[in-house]
């Protein structure tokens, strides 16, 4: 597998088993003011401390019981892995954030679903001025190349972004923010079919049960853990896969063996929610991504199917790809 590596301002690959993480620079928070937003819109950009024509990485946090991991301070393992391998990783706050303590009795709450996804179409609206407000990087960042990731909550709001429609339980609207100028979508994680959801989602996060993947046509890398699995929201096993099965094609499904909800440990360094903590889980789900954006933001790229080569069939492999 290959890395994107950077040296004297050009872009190459590399083997990441011997190179070497480029020196990360990261600043925050960078605020926006953001029309219907209950709060400003805070966000932290992580990018490569030298190097140009950087492609961009939105994280859309998941949501969780942390005060601290659903926010921009959080999910440090993906930020700074995507940054020290050529992505400008820009975090955005959503207003489901414990940190922002906003009013349960607001209409989206808990989840705020739309105002995430709107988040992320905001951003790439305003890319060129969230770059010129990080000191360094002016003029090193390529606006055309720009994906998104996102985890649990994350994965959903990704999902949208891949045309995923949504009706809102609040006036059985329905909703489709799909983002053509995204090329590449990684969802993990993501809530499955709502014909399956259990009776405490159903209750807790009426949204849920309002998800239609039929309409997800936009290109997307699902991830699944093949142990995530929770009886407060699904009890059908790879529930959370279902992002793949029921969307159109083209889409990839990467299953990880033995990988719980956090895929072992991708919300924070150490952190207690993470039941199947494992390193080298993380470094594998994050390579395995890494080829995958490479694959979508330059298709002569051949990174992709090396490792599906490699994994599909491996004994003892960490994982497996289907694609469609």
């Amino acid at each position: 597998m290959t890395a994107l590596c950077i040296n004297s301002g050009t872009i190459f690959s590399q083997d990441p088993a011997t190179a070497s993480r480029i020196p990360v620079i990261s600043y925050s928070p960078v605020v926006l003011r953001m029309a219907g937003r209950h709060v400003d819109l805070q966000m932290k950009v992580s990018a490569p401390a030298s190097g140009v024509n950087l492609p961009v990485l939105l994280l859309s946090h998941g949501h969780g019981r942390s005060n601290f991991l659903s926010s921009f301070h959080g999910y440090g393992p993906l930020a700074d892995f995507f940054a020290s391998h050529g992505f400008v990783v820009i975090q955005p706050t959503h207003e489901n954030s414990k940190t922002l303590a906003l009013d349960p009795s607001y209409s989206e709450a808990p989840l705020f679903w739309k105002s995430r996804a709107r988040d992320m179409r905001f951003i790439i609206d305003n890319l060129d001025k969230i770059i010129r407000t990080v000191p360094g990087l002016k003029g090193r960042v390529d606006l055309s190349q720009i994906a998104a990731i996102g985890h649990s909550l994350g994965g959903h709001t990704v999902a949208m972004l891949a045309g995923m429609e949504v009706t809102d339980p609040a006036n059985g609207e329905v909703i489709n923010l799909a983002e053509p100028r995204l090329k590449a979508r990684v969802i993990i994680g993501a809530p499955g079919a709502s014909a399956t959801l259990a009776t405490f989602a159903k209750e807790h996060y009426p949204v849920l049960a309002g998800t239609n993947f039929n309409t997800m046509t936009l290109p997307a890398l699902v991830v699944n853990g093949d142990k995530d699995k929770s009886s407060n929201f699904s009890d059908t096993d790879n529930w959370r896969a279902d992002a793949y099965h029921l969307s159109p094609g083209p889409k990839c499904l990467l299953t990880v063996f033995d990988a719980g909800h956090l895929f072992g440990g991708v919300s924070g360094y150490d952190s207690v929610e993470t039941s199947d903590e494992n390193p080298e889980r993380v470094a594998f789900l994050c390579n395995t991504i890494l080829a995958y954006l490479h694959s979508q933001l330059n298709p002569k790229e051949s990174d992709w199917d090396d490792v599906k080569n490699n994994l599909n069939g491996s004994q003892g492999a960490k994982g497996k790809i289907d694609c469609k």
